[in-house]
Parts: structure tokens; C-alpha cells; sequence
């Protein structure tokens, strides 16, 4: 990315369909220069994982994951920005 100024967020993430896990996983090893950590929570008698991603990005890249997420198939992604800028 080039000299954007880089934002802190929160990207909120609920995958339905395991199927789509790999190309979530491809993702977020794409755009690990910027993830400043994530947690995952199995909700096994559901069938659904909820995931939290942290990020220390320009707003572009912030962006583009988030949607990049939310297109794929059974999973929702939802992106929650710092006030304050990086």
C-alpha cells in the first residue's frame, strides 16, 4: 500500500459454512503485515465460529479485506473503526 495513513479497527467475523475456512485463512495470511492479532471462537452446537481481527492498516487494505470476507460464501464480516487515527 502506498503513504496512507494507516487507521486501527476491528473487523467482526461470522463464518456458517466451513467450506469457505480455507479461503478465509488465505486472506487473512494475505493481509498479515497489518493484523495485529485475531481470536477465534468455536460455537461447535451451532455450527458457526465467531472471529475478531484486529488491524493496524491503510484504510484501503481495511476495506478490501473486510469485503473480500463478506463475499464469500456463509461468512459475515463487519468492520468497526478507531476514532482516533493510527
Amino acid at each position: 500500500m502506498e503513504n496512507q495513513e494507516k487507521r486501527l479497527a476491528m473487523i467482526a467475523i461470522v463464518v456458517e459454512n466451513y467450506e469457505s475456512v480455507e479461503k478465509l485463512n488465505r486472506l487473512m495470511h494475505e493481509y498479515g503485515e497489518f493484523i495485529i492479532g485475531r481470536m477465534g471462537l468455536p460455537c461447535r452446537d451451532r455450527a458457526v465460529s465467531l472471529i475478531s481481527v484486529a488491524l493496524d492498516a491503510p484504510g484501503d487494505a481495511i476495506s478490501s479485506l473486510s469485503g473480500k470476507l463478506g463475499m464469500l460464501p456463509g461468512v459475515s464480516a463487519k468492520t468497526v473503526y478507531a476514532k482516533t487515527q493510527a
